[in-house]
């Protein structure tokens, strides 16, 4: 039987993952949590291992008896040859049999991002993996954008007029339970979008119908976007990266729609409405 590590386990992929896996017969789940242990997971006895990327000791034990590992890049190590590769290196010692990393769609046509750069060193070091290149995700919103929608009723954000293939990260967590126990998907690179995609203005659009009140679009600039982030005290690192993964928006490189989540799944994936309504509340809080 499989034992997989999530780590990443709190996060909006790595939590629904983490509960999907825990539901299964046919493998074990432990949790690598940094800090605390949720509530919630206390209260569905997962199993939680400490686990922090900058700090090599806690690799060994997280991996003790680990055949599989699911991991997310946390966005605020943007140097993946510092981050990431000791911990990859370890991997490779423990002759893990697959790793799932959650990339970006369109990575292999943007080798500065730093999603690409860790794919080509998991296939650099020869690790078995699978690659989930999802699209923007719609918890975005739910997220870093948060603010200006709750306090301002505003989309600040500089995606242009481009349009983009929005994907919910329970999708996302999904097809990654998929990849983590069906073998067919080994060596894979999968890319999976939303059922559409759609502007910033359609999604204000969306928004404004199902919340009731009026949903602004602002369109700003990058370095509007960029220096307003930062006086917000995000950090530069974290902030050069989203404006990077915006001005790939703008160029056209989200705007792709797969069919993949339908194929995996058997069943389509939630379409930003959808999100929109089962969210309300928070929106409106």
């Amino acid at each position: 039987m499989d034992k997989i590590l999530v780590l990443g386990s709190t996060g909006n992929i790595g939590w629904p993952l983490v509960k999907i896996l825990h539901q299964r017969t046919d493998c074990t789940v432990v949790a690598g949590v940094c800090h605390h242990v949720p509530q919630p997971m206390q209260d569905l006895s997962v199993a939680t291992v400490h686990f922090d990327f900058l700090a090599p000791s806690t690799f060994a034990p997280a991996l003790a008896g680990v055949t599989k590992v699911f991991f997310v890049r946390p966005p605020q190590l943007a140097n993946p040859e510092q981050d990431m590769r000791p911990f990859l290196e370890t991997v490779k010692e423990h002759g893990i049999a697959q790793v799932v990393f959650i990339s970006l769609m369109g990575v292999e046509k943007n080798p500065m991002v730093p999603h690409r750069k860790i794919e080509q060193m998991i296939t650099t070091l020869g690790l078995p993996h699978t690659f989930i290149r999802p699209s923007f995700f719609m918890q975005n919103l739910c997220t870093t954008h948060l603010a200006d929608i709750q306090q301002h009723h505003d989309l600040f954000i500089p995606a242009g007029r481009a349009k983009t293939s929005f994907i919910d990260t329970e999708d996302i967590a999904a097809v990654a339970a998929a990849a983590l126990t069906d073998p067919q998907y080994l060596g894979q690179a999968l890319t999976i979008t939303g059922p559409a995609a759609i502007t910033y203005d359609h999604v204000a659009q969306i928004m404004s119908e199902t919340l009731g009140v009026p949903i602004t679009y602002s369109h700003p600039r990058l370095l509007q976007f960029r220096r307003a982030m930062i006086r917000r005290g995000v950090k530069k690192e974290f902030v050069n990266v989203m404006v990077m993964l915006y001005v790939i928006t703008r160029l056209g490189n989200a705007k792709g729609v797969t069919d993949t989540v339908q194929q995996v799944l058997q069943r389509p994936a939630r379409t930003v409405a959808q999100f929109v309504q089962a969210n309300a509340a928070l929106f409106l809080e």
